[in-house]
């Protein structure tokens, strides 16, 4: 709990002032209410002892204004607190988003996307009902019970008594149910999540369900998710259900005591009738606080299980952050890269060994070896999506761990191996992290890439809206629009994780050559499994098993025979089969 109140309680000092004027309007509300049947049975009383109608017309509009009074600062109440709900969730979000775009790809290698976007929609909207209706009604229900009490004691302290009798039955059940429905909906939240990563997945992977005729197999899948979600939620209905009445019960039982102890002290002489009718009419305002409290008690329970799962994102921290003593590139940056003995160990096993290599400023180097020999783990590295396990990576004689990852990476145009295009225009998607990016500077980005001749066919041109994760494009076309991409970017160190994989030899030749212009002067390094990728780089690195089994140019590489030399030798066959 106090995890939770430590996650929420800036938020809620943030608006204080707004939080004190609410209860202010709150408390003046509910001594407006506690005040009406003091005035009932003050009035009940002076007509007995003799009618008056200037008596009559008094009582009557001291009413009237109670009643204004109250319904006036109960419109204030509800409009400065439930709005004030409104502008911790609109900050609450604001902050969640901002805490997940900055956490590091290894947390996002554990939670599942829907489990988060549960968390970030029906876990927020739990944490609002919490803030606004719940802490409300918990306060005006508190608030008017202690005001009832305190003239309902002063009036007759013995009936007040045997009419709180079945308070702590009330207290009992509140404990009990409360508990039951934390635990509940907490289990629901993380069903529901398991459900929306369901769909997501789905959604995302709907092509490969379609070619593998999965669509049945996933339908039942779903269902049993489905089903057990909505056998958990007529679960906790069924507690609220059971709980709601049984408040009703115990609010009926004191309203019986009420009756029957106060009418025989009535009877007896000992309270007047305007007392009576004081007493029962407080009994009837205190009926909505005490069942409004078993609905605010479900409110917090459910606010308090989602502020829960909410704070176990916001209490995750980056493991690749900006450190405390700053250091920065020696400006300008000339790209130096250079590797210490690098070793990246993952879970399933170690992807780089003891790497030590250097690649000059300026030049352009190829990184070739087996699927999995750990070529795209040394690219990622340098723009430090991921540190090293032992060892360390400088650029420009600076130790990456001691700089700002965000510097870092503007100076770095990276293209990985899963293309990922936003939602968006094409012109949008090709200008993506440069806001200052003129048509001209986007235009010219496409033709070095070679998109600009795709681009005149669409019928909108650079205004053509691709789909969700480019979906719209081929898997070319989305190469190329990440590497126009990371042109756009002017950087000094340009990636290119086998980018051109997507495309044909001819085209590959074409962007090449455009991109000759553009890596000269900047360090560039190559990914590919395609010789006539990586044939002209400066320096060729054959990367086996996390080491580095081969390293020189590419006639230096074809004399060692190794490697390199038979994946020539077979592309080279593989040309001259598709030639025949």
């Amino acid at each position: 709990m106090r995890k939770i109140l430590r996650t929420i309680w800036p938020y809620l000092w943030r608006y204080r002032t707004g939080l004190l004027l609410g209860m202010g309007a709150l408390v003046v509300k509910d001594i407006g209410g506690a005040a009406l049947p003091f005035v009932i049975g003050k009035g009940v009383d002076a007509i007995t002892k003799g009618f008056n109608v200037r008596l009559v017309l008094w009582f009557a509009g001291a009413l009237v204004a109670l009643s204004a009074i109250k319904g006036l600062f109960q419109y204030w109440m509800r409009v400065i607190i439930i709005g004030i709900s409104r502008d911790i969730e609109y900050d609450l979000r604001n902050d969640l988003f901002l805490h997940l775009v900055s956490l590091s790809s290894d947390f996002y290698g554990r939670m599942r996307t829907g489990d988060i976007m549960a968390r970030a929609t029906n876990d927020l909207n739990a944490v609002r009902m919490m803030l606004g209706p719940g802490i409300m009604y918990w306060a005006e229900t508190s608030i008017t019970f202690v005001f009832v009490f305190l003239v309902m004691l002063w009036t007759d302290w013995r009936l007040t008594l045997f009419a709180l009798l079945p308070a702590p039955m009330v207290s009992l059940a509140v404990m009990y149910f409360g508990r039951l429905i934390h635990d509940r909906f907490e289990r629901i939240q993380k069903m529901f999540s398991d459900v929306s990563s369901r769909v997501q997945e789905n959604i995302s992977g709907v092509r490969v369900i379609r070619a593998y005729v999965q669509e049945e197999a996933e339908l039942k899948q779903f269902e049993r998710l489905n089903r057990d979600y909505i056998a958990q939620n007529l679960k906790l209905a069924w507690i609220s259900g059971l709980f709601m009445p049984l408040l009703q019960a115990l609010v009926g039982i004191t309203l019986l005591i009420v009756l029957w102890i106060g009418g025989s002290r009535l009877m007896e002489g000992r309270i007047t009738l305007g007392q009576f009718v004081m007493f029962n009419t407080y009994m009837g305002i205190l009926v909505w606080p005490m069942i409004a409290f078993g609905w605010v008690v479900n409110l917090m329970q459910r606010g308090t299980a989602s502020l829960g799962r909410i704070s176990q994102i916001l209490e995750e921290r980056p493991s690749i952050a900006a450190p405390k003593n700053l250091r920065r590139l020696p400006s300008p940056v000339r790209g130096e890269i250079e590797f210490r003995d690098v070793t990246v160990d993952y879970d399933s096993g170690r992807a780089l060994d003891g790497i030590s290599l250097k690649i000059p400023a300026g030049a352009t180097v190829a990184i070739v070896g087996h699927t999995g020999s750990g070529k795209s783990t040394l690219v990622q590295l340098i723009p430090r999506l991921m540190d090293p396990t032992r060892g360390s990576v400088l650029i420009d004689g600076v130790d990456l761990r001691e700089l700002d990852p965000a510097e870092l990476r503007r100076h770095i145009g990276f293209v990985p191996q899963d293309t990922f295009l936003f939602s968006a225009k094409l012109s949008e998607n090709v200008a993506f992290g440069v806001e200052s990016a003129s048509e001209e500077e986007i235009r010219r980005a496409a033709e070095l890439a070679g998109l600009a001749p795709d681009v005149e066919s669409f019928p909108d041109g650079y205004q053509t809206v691709v789909g969700e994760r480019g979906i719209t494009l081929s898997g070319g076309q989305k190469q190329r629009t990440a590497i126009a991409r990371a042109v756009v970017r002017n950087p000094r160190i340009l990636i290119l994780d086998d980018a051109l994989s997507s495309v044909d030899t001819l085209t590959e030749d074409r962007i090449l050559s455009a991109l000759a212009d553009v890596m000269r002067g900047r360090t560039t390094i190559l990914i590919s499994h395609r010789v006539s990728t990586v044939r002209n780089a400066d320096r060729i690195f054959v990367v086996e098993k996390g080491r580095i089994a081969e390293e020189g140019d590419h006639a230096e590489l074809l004399e060692l025979g190794g490697y390199y030399a038979d994946l020539y030798q077979k592309q080279l066959l593989e040309e001259e089969l598709e030639a025949i």
